[in-house]
């Protein structure tokens, strides 16, 4: 065990849970989970289950896992399962707990009340989200309030996810990246699918407005591209949104619909001439960290996150127009294209899955020793932003957070 010998229960909460078959919160789960788990710590993961036929086992990967149910609605869902899972955890107390999802911060005060430490990932700017509407939106501003108010710690994956808080809140955060894969070049499954690598451009993407599958598609389309375009994506809440984007292809475009074999989604990844990533608020992003350790040269969507994570191993748009272009241009470079996927994976040793565990196990120890615990504030002297504030203060606010030794070259 890395640190001394103390064994920590951790409980964490607000997810879907494991294994991880969605997204980036689930993925941190699992690979933090597990590594946490081998250290001899007693890791509880809250796993949600709609599917009352579905299995559902006690463990997995050394975590023990405790399955609740949730109302069947998107602006529901994730409420009502942490509403259930935090009542199960005031039942069985951890040392610490960590929530994900800023937007489960009403809870928080439950937790602290039951002197349980807690740390929120607050992820991304979820009220920036298309398919919330102006509830959705406000609800989502003011749960950022209470997650700085009542968390004893803040977890960011992104630069520009800490610097909003700072910004925002003047408030400090943990800024924990995720990790990157190391994916091999195996390519055995691609045949079942009429594919070989270097044949083909993908897209791996919830669709969702703010992922801009439609603005790929688009650009796809008006391009000169030889190679077809390879879609894999779905979502159970966007029916309007799916048609959009399947509307928008041509006889080029393959949509495969969700994958679930990791095998395959590994091999279409490192088979891809290029990866179009076209996700603009949620922070560091798991599909986009796979597509670096795939070696698979980016097209990413120009924001910083997506700067950050990319570098120089990528170009960039903002619009349909853009898409067309890059893909003309990488078609037209075979030979940058491929140096491009050589950086792409020396960028991608930077995010190693091992630090990142060792950063949230020391903001663990942390929390269970009562070292990040956080006074609280008044709830709306928070958001200050820039104005307003001293040079002084504007100057703290912005400086740089502390980034795990093994992601400081990358970020």
């Amino acid at each position: 065990m890395g640190n001394g010998g103390t064994r920590l229960s951790i409980a964490l909460v607000g997810t879907r849970g494991v294994p991880a078959r969605y997204g980036g919160f689930e993925t941190c789960v699992d690979e933090v989970g597990r590594r946490l788990a081998e250290r001899g710590h007693d890791v509880v993961v809250y796993c949600r289950s709609l599917d009352e036929d579905a299995d559902q086992p006690e463990t997995y990967a050394g975590m023990r896992l405790v399955h609740l149910g949730a109302l069947r609605k998107r602006s529901l869902e994730t409420l009502s399962h942490t509403g259930l899972s935090v009542a199960h955890l005031l039942r069985h107390r951890t040392d610490a707990a960590i929530v994900f999802n800023a937007a489960n911060s009403p809870y928080l005060p439950l937790i602290r009340a039951a002197r349980i430490p807690v740390a929120t990932h607050v992820d991304g700017l979820e009220w920036r989200r298309a398919k919330w509407g102006r509830g959705g939106r406000t609800y989502y501003r003011f749960a950022e309030s209470w997650a700085v108010r009542w968390s004893d710690a803040l977890i960011a994956d992104a630069h520009g996810i800490a610097d909003y808080y700072r910004d925002e809140f003047d408030a400090g955060t943990e800024l924990i990246s995720y990790g990157a894969p190391q994916i091999d070049d195996a390519a055995d499954l691609l045949a079942d699918r009429d594919l070989e690598p270097g044949g083909y451009h993908l897209v791996v993407a919830r669709f969702e407005a703010e992922n801009h599958v439609d603005i790929i598609v688009d650009g796809y389309r008006r391009s000169g591209a030889r190679k077809p375009l390879i879609v894999v994506g779905s979502a159970p809440y966007a029916d309007a949104y799916t048609q959009k984007v399947h509307g928008l292809g041509d006889d080029r475009v393959t949509f495969l619909g969700g994958v679930w074999d990791q095998r395959l989604l590994d091999q279409l990844y490192a088979g891809a001439y290029t990866y179009l990533h076209g996700h603009s608020v949620g922070g560091t992003n798991p599909s986009l960290l796979r597509a670096l350790g795939a070696g698979a040269p980016t097209i990413a969507y120009d924001v910083s996150f997506n700067r950050e994570v990319v570098g120089d191993s990528g170009t960039f748009f903002s619009d349909a127009a853009g898409v067309a272009a890059a893909i003309d241009a990488a078609e037209a470079d075979q030979e940058a294209v491929a140096a491009r996927g050589v950086i792409a994976r020396q960028r991608a040793a930077a995010y190693d899955w091992d630090a990142v565990a060792d950063a949230y196990e020391r903001m663990c120890l942390s929390l269970a020793s009562r070292e990040l615990r956080r006074p609280r504030r008044p709830l709306f002297a928070q958001r200050t932003g820039r104005a307003g504030r001293t040079a002084a203060e504007t100057a703290t606010a912005t400086a740089a957070p502390t980034v795990p030794a093994a992601a400081q070259e990358v970020l």
